[in-house]
């Protein structure tokens, strides 16, 4: 074994030379090494340990060694986090500055995280049928910036939406979204967590968006709430069942930690004179990881800004209430990037090696490097709508993709019009799951609407606004869909067999008659996601409603629903 472990020195140390520059004497000593490595395999019995042993440790030694000269490229991608307890208020009229919509650096994705969105009784009704006002907020924002909802979770007052850029999203698949109540014994979701996990090009992500317990002396009970969430929460997903094997977990929302001891006085001042680090060491979370281990692996950025609770409403006056609360970092962002597998090595020489689940990650860390790192972690004072104040991250992960082709390919076929049937034409590039429940949809991408104006309609007793506007913000958005035909695509575990394109046709009566800019998605139900998008094409105006003098409210069936009688 020592022979061993000095050969795999010699190659650590070789890799990290320039090929060019290796001596020629170099390279035949290490060859020389190599043959008597290979004598000494040669004579070790197989059914000994030590023979199981090297085997493991040449693995190691292959995943090392096997690295090419050149560094594989990896690519940066922008995240932009919020959490806010919001407090049951509406939204405000603007959020520009908190998702940084003119900054001259583009997110890739959006990850929103809300506590306490008003659920009563009657608005909870009519959120499970359209969009609370904060989703048709946020989705009316970024889709003129070309970022679509993939996926959104809530349980009462917990709201948690993913946006990314539309050229992502191809690349962004395994998506499954859960919760977990916590209060009242496990039976109420006014507290607990929801999540959204994915894949995002092969790395596997995953959102934890929780409220937990309130009050100063509750710190150990938000713990317990925080490792029954963890413990509770799966996912249908071989690589990553459980939240935390996943490669890179956020956990964020209101955690409810306080800031204890020190007096209220001392609190204000060191506020006041921005002297927020004399506070860190009472602050509860930063005291339970230093002796909770499940919250060790978890890192967080400096609190370098005001505590975001508790204030008066419509001011940046902390609570001058008869309770007077202390102000505290209540709203927290945090990370977890997934230990890496330890290579064997002397430390763990009565060991047989690396299982294989932990060498599978082992090779995937070497492979397909993954790096965080945290751009800007601040408050957001100037929102007042409620007694919290918003809380931003904005992260770089550095990665390198494990794949960049799509699934499907698909593209409209000729001209496009409503005064004639059209045809799609697509063809699946590497194996999926499909079936007969996946379609293909057709999406304006200029958001403008295909009526004159936009259709709202205010239900007085719900106090909500359903608007009827067309545009490519969320999977849903599609104006028309076509089913696919699976029983022309045949797979075999890992041979895909495509006889030849597959070809659809979408119903000239489904094609907007005012025409506009236009996408086709591939939908997989059972990766319950988009696989593949075409590039945008021009629907034309239809010739035959122009020359008819068409009206554009009755255009695209909206004639019964603007028609008072019917409506």
């Amino acid at each position: 074994m020592d022979e061993i472990t000095r050969l795999l020195g010699s190659i650590e140390r070789k890799r990290t030379e320039s090929v060019s520059t290796q001596s020629t004497g170099s390279k035949l000593a290490l060859l020389h090494r190599l043959h008597q490595l290979m004598t000494c395999v040669e004579d070790l019995n197989p059914k000994n340990e030590l023979h199981e042993k090297v085997v493991k440790t040449l693995d190691y030694a292959f995943l090392v060694c096997g690295k090419r000269a050149n560094k594989p490229k990896k690519d940066s991608f922008r995240l932009h986090m919020v959490t806010w307890n919001v407090a049951t208020a509406d939204p405000p009229d603007d959020v520009t500055t908190l998702l940084h919509l003119n900054s001259p650096k583009s997110p890739d994705l959006y990850v929103i995280g809300l506590q306490e969105v008003y659920s009563g009784p009657l608005r909870f009704v009519s959120d499970a049928v359209f969009d609370d006002p904060w989703s048709y907020l946020l989705m009316s924002l970024l889709a003129p910036q070309k970022y679509i909802k993939v996926s959104s979770i809530r349980m009462q007052g917990l709201l948690l939406l993913f946006f990314s850029k539309l050229e992502h999203v191809p690349f962004i698949r395994d998506v499954q979204a859960t919760y977990t109540r916590t209060g009242l014994f496990g039976y109420w979701g006014n507290k607990g967590g929801v999540s959204i996990r994915l894949s995002f090009y092969g790395h596997t992500l995953c959102f934890l968006n929780c409220h937990l317990a309130a009050h100063m002396n509750y710190a150990s009970e938000r713990v317990d709430e925080f490792e029954y969430i963890m413990d509770m929460q799966s996912f249908d997903c071989k690589r990553a069942p459980a939240i935390v094997d996943h490669r890179l977990v956020f956990w964020f929302g209101d955690l409810n930690f306080r800031i204890q001891d020190h007096g209220m006085h001392f609190v204000r001042t060191c506020i006041d004179k921005q002297n927020y680090s004399l506070l860190w060491s009472k602050d509860q979370l930063i005291m339970m990881k230093q002796k909770e281990q499940v919250l060790q692996e978890f890192e967080e950025g400096p609190l370098d800004f005001q505590p975001t609770y508790k204030f008066d409403r419509s001011s940046d006056t902390y609570d001058t209430s008869a309770k007077k609360r202390k102000p505290a970092w209540t709203d927290r962002i945090l990370w977890r990037l997934r230990p890496k597998a330890l290579p064997p090595d002397e430390e763990n020489e009565n060991k047989v090696g690396l299982d294989a689940k932990k060498l599978k990650q082992l090779e995937e860390d070497m492979e397909y490097p993954l790096k965080i790192r945290q751009d800007v972690y601040t408050s957001m004072m100037e929102y007042s709508i409620s007694d919290h104040k918003p809380v931003i991250g904005i992260f770089t992960l550095e990665l390198r993709k494990m794949y960049e082709t799509p699934l499907v390919r698909l593209r409209a076929e000729g001209d496009w019009s409503a005064d004639i049937d059209a045809m799609v034409v697509y063809s699946p590039l590497q194996p999926f799951p499909s079936s007969t429940w996946d379609w293909i949809g057709l999406y304006k991408v200029d958001n403008t609407c295909f009526t004159a104006g936009w259709f709202s309609v205010l239900v007085e007793s719900l106090h909500v606004c359903v608007n009827f506007q067309v545009g490519f913000s969320s999977v849903s958005d599609y104006i028309t869909y076509t089913w696919v035909k699976d029983d022309e695509v045949a797979f075999n575990e890992e041979v895909i067999q495509v006889v030849t394109l597959v070809s659809v046709y979408v119903s000239k009566e489904e094609i907007p008659v005012q025409g506009g800019d236009c996408v086709l998605c591939y939908y997989c139900n059972a990766l319950k996601c988009i696989i593949g998008i075409s590039e945008p094409f021009q629907v034309q105006a239809s010739k035959v409603a122009i020359e008819e003098g068409m009206l554009p409210e009755r255009i695209n069936g909206l004639d019964k629903a603007v028609s008072g009688d019917d409506f």
